[in-house]
């Protein structure tokens, strides 16, 4: 009997470890997946933090950062390289899609990737350091340029990629297509979509932050990690075009508050696009002269209001804003310099709202008062008696003494020169 027990023991512990095996060998750890497109700046080091960081937690089997970027911010580029580097699950970049590219700070930040992959139709390259504080001399160039140059080829000896193109990248700006990279050894492997990424990657060992790793990522379950609202937010504000737009309308609200007091809608919103502009601004490598010259467009307009200067000022404001617009980014950075596109119709709108406003204002001092005694002065009155020089007049609905240095007979038509208390200076109305 004790025999027979044993036998049932041992063979449902056999079938029980056979189906642990085959659940063990089954089940595939999740790999997230990111999306970052555009400039990289702070908002894109939070995002990238926030996707590891999750990954982490889960215990993914790797992460998957698609980008596409024309370049951005040194400080935030080193900032996601820091994290890449230090993260204990595979990073895999992978530039994409079809026509995106990973230029500048993107270079940087796909050569600090565990694996490096590319979507057909992409290019990477042209990662010379930018200006981002304004001009710099001969000196200084030579410095920032050194320094990039060293930090992208302590990376690739890292990571075991192509040191001199690395350094030839940051020095002369070369670029790339994918096929090219990949016969570099710029990047690991072309991959149409994540899912083939992730299959031609299986089995390869990385180094991570925690050691050694091997890649089990053959269909694998993915998990996309999105921005979320708060940081697409933060993303649409850190733009130098939006920047430069809350800036405008904040001044617009402001103005039309302090013309109209009361109003409180237009102050409300000013003041909340007025704060977050300066949020935007903070992001920036800001100009101080393109914001003195804006402002000074925002002062030239107001005194339009109350000086009436057949539209100098306001020409004046129009072109001072244009230029503060133009210099607002001091970057030779293309990407973060606000565009023509914007700046024009936006100073034009700006400019027309304030002309129509000055013009509302003028009009309406000039307009005749329709109440009180001043509204008396140019009206027609019927005379009741006649008046030589004194005696009684019909106006608005009252009888009026009136006082005429010619001649008005009862029933002629007499215009009001003048009110002193209850008495009238008129005269013939003129034919």
């Amino acid at each position: 009997m004790s025999r027979v027990t044993i036998s049932i023991l041992l063979f449902l512990t056999l079938i029980a470890s056979a189906s642990f095996g085959k659940t063990e060998e089954g089940a595939r750890e999740s790999v997230y997946v990111g999306t970052y497109e555009g400039v990289i700046n702070p908002v894109a080091a939070e995002y990238i933090n926030h996707v590891l960081a999750l990954a982490q937690e889960a215990g993914a089997a790797a992460v998957v950062i698609r980008l596409d970027t024309p370049g951005g911010l040194d400080t935030s580029m080193r900032l996601i390289i820091k994290d890449i580097t230090a993260s204990p699950i595979p990073v895999i970049v992978y530039v994409s899609p079809s026509g995106g590219r990973a230029a500048s700070a993107g270079v940087f930040i796909l050569y600090s990737a565990h694996i490096a992959a590319m979507a057909p139709g992409t290019n990477v390259g042209a990662a010379h350091p930018v200006a981002m504080g304004g001009e710099m001399d001969a000196v200084m160039k030579a410095k920032v340029e050194n320094d990039a140059a060293a930090y992208i080829k302590s990376i690739a000896e890292k990571r075991g990629r192509n040191v001199q193109w690395a350094e030839d990248a940051v020095r002369k700006s070369v670029s790339v297509t994918e096929r090219e990279a990949l016969s570099l050894k710029v990047i690991d492997l072309i991959a149409d979509d994540v899912p083939s990424l992730l299959a031609a990657v299986d089995g390869r060992e990385v180094v991570t932050g925690a050691g050694k790793v091997v890649l089990h990522t053959k269909g694998a379950p993915l998990k996309e990690a999105p921005m979320g609202w708060r940081l697409e937010a933060l993303k649409a504000l850190s733009d130098p075009n939006i920047a430069f737009i809350l800036m405008t309308l904040g001044t617009i609200g402001l103005i039309a508050e302090l013309y109209n007091p009361g109003a409180i809608l237009p102050g409300i919103v000013g003041a909340i696009s007025l704060i977050l502009a300066f949020y935007s601004l903070q992001t920036l490598p800001i100009d101080y002269a393109g914001v003195l010259l804006i402002i000074l467009g925002i002062v030239l307009f107001i005194l339009e209001i109350k000086v009436v200067s057949y539209g100098l000022l306001s020409l004046g404001g129009i072109a001072a804003m244009t230029f503060g617009a133009l210099l607002l980014v001091k970057t030779d950075a293309p990407f973060m310099k606000v565009s023509l596109s914007v700046i024009i119709p936006t100073v034009v709108t700006f400019g027309g709202l304030l002309l129509a406003i000055t013009w509302l204002a003028v009009k309406s001092q000039m307009r005749r008062p329709v109440t009180g005694t001043e509204s008396m002065v140019g009206a027609i009155a019927v005379a009741k008696t006649d008046l030589a020089p004194r005696g009684k007049v019909f106006l608005q609905g009252e009888i009026w003494d009136a006082v005429s240095e010619e001649p008005v007979r009862e029933g002629e038509e007499a215009e009001v020169k003048a009110v002193a208390g209850l008495t009238l200076t008129v005269r013939p109305r003129r034919k």
